[in-house]
């Protein structure tokens, strides 16, 4: 068994997940979003989905670009 480093939770189904920066385990979707999802710069959400990026700055939705001055970037709905 393995520890999620979000939860501590010692469970036997834990998985790892290997990005660039390293391997991390998780026993749930849940923790793995919460640790390795970015955040929006507006509304400070999850962002789960596709979302928008710009010079290091990430965005749920367009909305959230523009109350940011980023007039540029359009949602591709």
């Amino acid at each position: 068994m393995a520890v999620c480093e979000v939860c501590n939770n010692d469970y036997a189904m834990s998985f790892e997940v290997r990005t660039a920066g390293g391997v991390h385990v998780f026993d749930s979707l849940e923790c793995a979003a919460h640790r390795l999802a970015p955040i929006c710069d507006n509304c400070q959400c999850r962002i789960l989905g596709h979302g928008l990026e710009a010079d290091g700055e990430f965005f749920c939705c367009a909305h959230c670009a523009r109350m940011k001055g980023r007039a540029e970037l359009v949602d591709h709905a």
